[in-house]
Parts: structure tokens; C-alpha cells; sequence
């Protein structure tokens, strides 16, 4: 594992020891390694929208839809 230091102003050094203890993080870097995850997938949720939205229009989707892709997952899981 990769170390990183890092300088904060009062403040926010006190609250990262607050949530640190509030939430029962163990350690300080414990906490701020759970942020930076939670970024990670925020920027890959983002990713993913933003490649759905430009993927064109979307389909009307009705129950034949749904048929379809029953078939679709029947037909994987038998080969």
C-alpha cells in the first residue's frame, strides 16, 4: 500500500477527527480512504449515465420486452 501526506488546516483536521470518531472509523485514514471510494463510484455512476444519456434514444419497452429478455437469460443459462 501506497502512503500519502497530507496537510489540513485546523478545521477540517478536527472535522476529520469528529467523523472519525462519530462514525467509528479506526483511524483518520481509514475514513478519508472510504471518501475517496465513494468518489470513485460517483464518478463511475456519472460515467455510466452519461454514456446512457448520448447512447441514443431510448426504446418503449412493453411486455413483449420483457418476454424477450426472459428468453435472452433462459437461453444463456442452458448452454
Amino acid at each position: 500500500m501506497a502512503t500519502m501526506n497530507i496537510s489540513l488546516p485546523d478545521d477540517l483536521k478536527a472535522f476529520v477527527d469528529a467523523q472519525v470518531a462519530e462514525h467509528a472509523y479506526g483511524s483518520s485514514s481509514e475514513y478519508l480512504r472510504e471518501l475517496i471510494r465513494k468518489q470513485r463510484d460517483v464518478e463511475k455512476l456519472r460515467g455510466l449515465l452519461l454514456e446512457g444519456a448520448n447512447s441514443g434514444p431510448g426504446e418503449r419497452v412493453t411486455p413483449d420486452t420483457f418476454r424477450k429478455m426472459r428468453e435472452e437469460i433462459r437461453a444463456r443459462h442452458a448452454k
